[in-house]
């Protein structure tokens, strides 16, 4: 595949430029954190949160319903902010793809399945939007993968034609190769920036 023929890279957010913004690890240190069950907390959250990520339910709502559904020796806001405080950057990441798109004139879209308040932070405290142009964000068009809609989607929304993917979840991966999206399962940056490199993206 030659350079000039790749105009769009489709991104992963968590694991690819920064990390989970809440994932098993965090609400487990969360659990630790704030002393209370976390196997009670997990099974709630496993039936909640894909509401939540497709923009159904509001963070507030999710804690109602997962952690402050009987009281609690601490506060939501006390519990947001710990949320929050669980991203973290990849900084050779975002340095590769401000790099590329800046070198190769590339569009950069985000297809990502994040909650609302929590994808306004990381976006906000990151600043993704400084070279991000879209964000098919599940909370925003209401679908999570591994739905093929969000990708579908994300194609006609930018219109796309020749897209790299770079995503961390082999079965994410998948669905998109399965629409016929060239892919990088992500694993660390040298590996990402070396496969990029083969294909004319240095």
């Amino acid at each position: 595949m030659q350079r000039k023929a790749i105009t769009h890279f489709f991104l992963d957010v968590g694991g690819v430029l920064l990390t989970n913004g809440w994932d098993h690890h965090s609400r487990k240190a969360a659990a630790q954190h704030f002393k209370y069950d976390f196997s009670e907390m997990e099974m709630l959250h496993g039936l909640v949160f894909p509401l939540y990520e497709m923009g159904k339910l509001s963070l507030d709502e999710y804690l109602s319903r997962v952690v402050f559904y009987k009281k609690r020796p601490f506060t939501k806001a006390q519990f947001r902010a710990f949320i929050f405080a669980q991203s973290k950057p990849y900084p050779e990441m975002l340095d590769l793809i401000v790099q590329l798109k800046k070198r190769h004139g590339l569009k950069i879209a985000v297809v990502s399945n994040e909650g609302r308040e929590i994808n306004a932070h990381r976006i906000r405290k990151f600043k993704l939007d400084r070279f991000v142009d879209t964000f098919i964000s599940s909370c925003y068009v209401g679908v999570r993968k591994p739905d093929p809609d969000i990708f579908r989607l994300a194609l006609d929304i930018t219109q796309a034609k020749h897209v790299v993917y770079i995503e961390n979840t082999p079965l994410f991966v998948q669905v998109a190769e399965e629409l016929g999206i060239r892919t990088i399962l992500h694993t660390d940056y040298r590996s990402t920036a070396k496969q990029l490199a083969a294909w004319g993206l240095k």
